[in-house]
Order: structure tokens, then sequence, then C-alpha cells
């Protein structure tokens, strides 16, 4: 996994652009199986009309009926993301009480799939969705790939959330300190708190104060979503 991690931090410092950030997350979810790729996300304000942001590769006919019949409205995907972080593998009982729009979704291609929601600094709230037309999704295929559909989602959101809502994501990274970026770093390599205090010769409660500190001035919520942000702003 920490390999895994390294390698598309490694790639992300090439992007540019939210095209560019989207194409390499749709590659990266191919490898992972899945044709199909969107990721949204959501502003809490203004509260009183909420803005929503989407990249897709999604099939047109199915984008512009998603639009035209305002499905969002009716969308339990949607509505499990607003409310739980949990990832959400797509069932017939899922969408039970939307029949319809089930059927259309699995007659342009999208019949299995699943949603990892996110969560960013200002309480901006994103889902990274993956689906194929053919493959039911097995549990064995979950166990071996859900941390790496996790991290994807974290590399969706604080990657994609800065060009698409650029007003609602942190300035800067600046004023990190070499061991802030240095545990970063170690992070990003998958190892955990003890690890890295091992490594760097000082405690695991200094490990994770230089954690608290780069979480903090990177304004993300965890210390994935940091080594992320800071691979993203070329930190690592």
């Amino acid at each position: 996994m920490g390999e895994w991690q390294e390698d598309k931090l490694q790639e992300l410092r090439f992007l540019d652009s939210d095209r560019t950030m989207f194409m390499k997350i749709a590659k990266w979810s191919e490898e992972l199986g899945f044709e199909y790729c969107t990721f949204a996300v959501r502003t809490p304000l203004p509260v009183s009309k909420a803005q929503t942001f989407a990249i897709s590769n999604y099939p047109e006919d199915w984008l512009s009926s998603y639009q035209c019949n305002n499905f969002v409205s009716i969308d339990p995907v949607v509505r499990h993301s607003m409310c739980s972080q949990e990832m959400l593998v797509w069932s017939d009982n899922l969408f039970a009480d939307v029949p319809e729009f089930w059927q259309s979704a699995k007659t342009a291609g999208l019949r299995f799939g699943l949603t990892q929601p996110t969560r960013g600094n200002h309480g901006v709230a994103g889902l990274l969705s993956l689906a194929r037309s053919s493959d039911s999704i097995t549990s064995s295929e979950l166990d071996e790939s859900k941390f790496k559909l996790a991290w994807l989602a974290q590399i969706a959101h604080q990657g994609m959330s800065k060009y698409l809502i650029s007003d609602s994501m942190p300035a800067t990274g600046e004023n990190l300190s070499k061991r802030e970026i240095s545990v970063l770093r170690w992070i990003a390599e998958g190892k955990t708190s003890n690890d890295i205090a091992e490594i760097l010769g000082i405690s695991e409660r200094t490990v994770n104060f230089h954690i608290n500190n780069a979480v903090s001035k990177l304004g993300t919520t965890n210390r994935t979503a940091a080594a992320v942000r800071a691979a993203l702003l070329g930190l690592l």
C-alpha cells in the first residue's frame, strides 16, 4: 500500500488543472476495475442554496438525463453521502424507492458501483462514485481494495476541490516546518506514527504533535488528507 501511495503522489506533482486531475483519478479507478468515475463536491454555504460541482466520465446521455430530471434530489447515493462517510456499495435495496431511476442508470451501463463520501475543511462534502457495466462487486474485491478506494477519494477531494471550489480551500501550506514535511512524507508512504518515530528517532508523541500542526496549517481533517494536500502543493 505504501509504494502504491507514493507512486500516486509522485504523479500528482505534475497536474495543473481540474481536467488533468480528473483524468488521472479516472485512470486509477480503471486500474481498480471501474469503467466510470464521478467526483462531486457540495459547499455548505450559502445555507439557503448550497452549491454542487461535479466532474464525470459517465455516459453523456445519463448525465443529461440526471440533470434534466433533477435526479440529484432523489438519488439515495447523494442522500447517504450527506450524512455518512461510510463506503456505500450500490444494490437493488438501496434504490428500492426509486426503481425508475435505478433502471435508467443500469440501462446507461452503471450497473455495479460504489461511493466513498469524504469531508473536507469548512464543512465541504464530497463523494467519489465508481461504476462499471458488468461483474458484481465481491466482498473479497472490497477487502483487497477498500483502503486504496478510501485513499483515492481523499486524493480526489483534496485535489479536485481546489479547482472546483477554490474559495473554500486553504490558500497555502506555507510555514510547514522541515520536520512536519518529513513526517507527512512518511505518512504518504503508508507509515504509522510508531514507524515514523523509529525512523526519525523521536517519540511517537512528538510525531503526533507534528501531524496535528500540519493538519491545522493545511486546513485538512486528518493525516491522510494533509499528506495528499502537501503533495498537491509540491511540498513533498
